[in-house]
């Protein structure tokens, strides 16, 4: 019985998993979307969104958590000072997951983009729409 065990195995062992979403993990932080399977997609949202959080505590603790998973000092550096303010003030909703039609070739795997939300431009637009209708008003 599975009773607790949560997260998919993905045919790998415990190590090449860890070691994957490390790597998935640069790759996001690096380009800020990324294509891959849907399976492995919703996993990564628990590591990712796990980074951004770390990047809205902005502390010595959270830096070097972040440094364990991303291993570089520059994606930490732009992960606490490009990519965790963006999405100040939100409370989650960090990532999204868009789905391709066509499968991948060789095995028909479903395929989605795996990308950082922009929510700051909405966050921002926000509180101007409001001070246009108090004005208008």
């Amino acid at each position: 019985m599975r009773h607790n065990k949560s997260g998919r195995k993905l045919n790998r062992n415990s190590s090449h998993r860890s070691a994957m979403f490390k790597n998935m993990a640069r790759a996001v932080m690096t380009y800020e979307t990324i294509r891959t399977t849907e399976a492995k997609a919703k996993e990564l949202r628990g590591v990712v969104d796990g980074l951004i959080t770390l990047a809205l505590k902005n502390d010595l603790p959270a830096r070097r958590q972040a440094f364990k998973v991303l291993g570089n000092h520059q994606l930490v550096k732009r992960l606490f000072d490009e990519v965790g303010p963006r999405f100040t003030g939100g409370a989650g909703g960090y990532t999204r997951i868009v789905k391709l039609s066509q499968p991948r070739v060789g095995d028909s795997a479903p395929m989605v983009i795996f990308e950082l939300t922009k929510l700051a431009e909405k966050a921002a637009a926000e509180p101007a729409a409001k001070a246009e209708e108090k004005a208008a008003e």
